[in-house]
């Protein structure tokens, strides 16, 4: 026979203090979790969603992966599309668009200059990065830029330095922020956009770092692919841009690695805490787990009870922490070497989290209780 499910409830509220303790002791483990996961989703997600499946990536052969280290000839792109039928053409405007990237250091208004990623484009640029949408203000004219809404994370400036109007500072010039861009997550909402001939006379360069084309459905990449393979003279290489971003995430799996260790770090201190909590809740109840043994219960029905307390307390601090990470940490900014992009409490997250806090109730509940009940039961009714 098994103790009433109200017992296990009472029991909690008789030591509020302490019930209340070990609840915030497991919802702050479960919180940690929830960062770390949020951090992984998030790196996932903005790599997912920064490819196009029709946009393809020309930078220069030695530049491997990098490529704001790539430089290739500013005739490139005249090259390209007089060569290449598949490239899209409306209104006699070449889908294709010349960028040069760089990584420099950006001041703002309210911060010291930190490292910051600017892209001089062309206004081909936005008919090729369809994610793109100006939010607010206007495409940059000469002297101006446009931000990404996660540039102020990236730079660790506020969001009212980055407003329109506002002014950062770069490659020697100060410049003017025009308006604001979205791109739906995707790893541009952290770079800083201006006019491709400002940016390489800043720069004091000529050349481009790579081309984005645009190709027609019916066309393939291998086909840009081939073109560069056959001119070795330009040293150039194609990539699709969701290939390239698919990159990255092996390139960034190290990263993953470590912060799922992470996870399981956390989640085995918090089993220990767990553990030490209990075994404290549980040497203080050894005469009352005596005497249940005593009128007739078995050592099941105890051990059941017991870790049913356990399961209650992390359910609800499980639930304590999805609440908070759901409205103060879903889509808060965070800064990386790539840029920034922002975490993300999905489902897969609330999961793990959640999951993470049972298993945490029952693992921190079940090695005190078992010690409990090995013991004699006539010893224990005279324990003090």
């Amino acid at each position: 026979m098994l103790l009433p499910w109200e017992y296990g409830v009472r029991n909690l509220a008789r030591r509020p203090v302490r019930t209340a303790l070990t609840m915030m002791a497991l919802a702050t483990v479960v919180m940690l979790v929830f960062v770390v996961v949020g951090f992984i989703r998030g790196l996932e997600q903005s790599l997912a969603v920064s490819g196009d499946d029709n946009v393809v990536l020309v930078y220069s052969v030695n530049s491997e992966e990098n490529i704001e280290n790539s430089s290739i000839p500013a005739r490139t792109p005249a090259l390209l599309t007089s060569s290449l039928d598949g490239t899209v053409n409306r209104f006699g405007l070449s889908h294709a668009s010349p960028e040069l990237y760089s990584g420099t250091r950006v001041k703002s208004e309210s911060s010291d200059a930190g490292l910051g990623l600017v892209r001089g484009v062309t206004l081909a640029a936005p008919l090729v990065r369809r994610s793109v949408q100006l939010i607010e203000g206007n495409w940059p004219g000469d002297g101006e830029v446009i931000v990404g809404r996660l540039v102020p994370a990236k730079l660790g400036s506020s969001q009212d330095s980055m407003a329109v109007g506002k002014s950062v500072e770069f490659e020697g010039r100060s410049w003017k922020i025009s308006g604001r861009f979205a791109a739906g997550g995707a790893a541009y909402e952290s770079e800083i956009w201006c006019k491709l001939t400002d940016l390489q006379t800043a720069t004091k360069r000529q050349d481009i770092s790579l081309v984005a084309l645009l190709l027609l459905p019916s066309s393939s990449a291998a086909e840009v692919e081939l073109f560069c393979k056959e001119r070795t003279d330009l040293e150039l290489r194609a990539s699709r841009e969701t290939d390239y971003y698919a990159t990255l995430q092996q390139h960034y799996k190290p990263v993953r690695l470590l912060a799922w260790m992470v996870v399981l770090l956390v989640s085995g201190a918090g089993i220990f805490a767990g553990l030490n909590m209990m075994y404290g809740a549980v040497a203080g109840r050894v005469r009352e787990i005596a005497t249940l043994q005593a009128i007739g219960y078995r050592r099941r029905a105890i051990l059941i009870s017991l870790i049913q307390e356990g399961v209650l307390l992390s359910a609800a601090g499980s639930l304590v922490s999805g609440f908070i990470a759901l409205t103060l940490l879903n889509g808060m900014a965070v800064r990386f070497t790539m840029g920034a992009f922002t975490l993300r409490i999905d489902g897969v997250a609330i999961l793990i989290g959640c999951g993470v806090g049972l298993v945490l109730g029952v693992l921190g509940a079940l090695p005190p209780a078992l010690k409990a009940l090995r013991a004699e039961v006539a010893a224990s009714l005279k324990a003090v």
